[in-house]
């Protein structure tokens, strides 16, 4: 495949596969028509050849090139394959696509200090688990680097203290990159306001831009009811203190939390499952 794509981004091979779709036709024809010389014309097509695009065969005192539909169609297969991976509905494209759009918006809004004040989310999820479980997943350092960022990210320093006036740090890098390598892809602080386990959580957290500066603050509560064996949790969100700069931040809240919630909801879940499954088989 590799031979394939390399022979057939040269302009003038591509132009012979084309003449060559048409019909068979010998290297001097193909040459006058693709107004270029023979020798060249035979170099570019012993390159097809050697691709396994073309074949060829000698009549008399000519060689007559054809197409070979065969590997153009199994190429094609592959783009289409790349493709619908690309346009896989609710996948990461289409997560990109939607930041993208809101991030065009909230740039055109970002035109003065405190343009986002006041804006606010909500979530809202059914977990698996009683309350002290989630709880221990919404405060726990251990826990909550399992779901406390969007997709595609890792957290890479986390620090949660959970109490009144507690210190929170977070930070997080792309989830491939493993050796930190890559810079930083965000990081914010906060402290914490209201602690009532099992029930409410409550924090500040200001992300930073890159130079250090502050984005915004965000504040948010984290609700927990009993809601029969799981819990429901109802999260809201408040902006204050917006800069210009934070646009980019913002426009990603509603999606990334989003992600970070549906994290949760999968870790509880996978941590029921386990559970269960010790209890069937009788403690170890």
């Amino acid at each position: 495949m590799d031979a394939l794509l390399a022979a057939l981004a040269d302009p003038a091979r591509l132009r012979l596969v084309s003449l060559l779709a048409e019909r068979p036709r010998p290297v001097g024809v193909l040459a006058r028509l693709a107004g270029a010389r023979q020798p060249q014309t035979t170099k570019h097509l012993q390159t097809l050849e050697r691709a396994g695009v073309v074949t060829s065969q000698r009549t008399g005192r000519r060689r007559i090139y054809a197409l070979r539909p065969g590997p153009l169609r199994e190429l094609a297969a592959a783009l289409g394959r790349l493709a619908d991976a690309a346009e896989q509905a609710g996948g990461p494209h289409e997560t990109y696509d939607r930041y993208g759009a809101g991030l065009r918006a909230e740039r055109l809004a970002a035109v003065e200090p405190g343009w986002a004040d006041g804006r606010s989310f909500g979530f809202h999820r059914s977990l698996t688990g009683r309350p002290e479980l989630v709880w221990r997943h919404l405060t726990e350092a251990a826990l909550l680097t399992r779901w406390w960022t969007p997709d595609d990210l890792r957290v890479s320093e986390l620090v949660f203290e959970a109490r009144e006036g507690g210190r929170i740090v977070q930070e997080y890098r792309d989830a491939e990159d493993a050796d930190g390598s890559d810079p930083v892809a965000g990081r914010a602080e906060g402290v914490v306001d209201e602690v009532r386990p099992g029930e409410r959580l409550a924090y500040r957290l200001s992300p930073r831009l890159p130079g250090g500066g502050l984005a915004f603050t965000a504040h948010v509560a984290l609700d927990l009811r009993p809601a029969g064996t799981g819990t429901d949790l109802d999260v809201h969100w408040r902006i204050t203190d917006s800069t210009v700069d934070s646009a980019d931040f913002i426009a990603g809240i509603e999606i990334g939390f989003g992600q970070s919630l549906d994290k949760l909801a999968a870790a509880l879940a996978a941590d029921a499952h386990d559970t269960d499954s010790i209890d069937a088989r009788g403690t170890p």
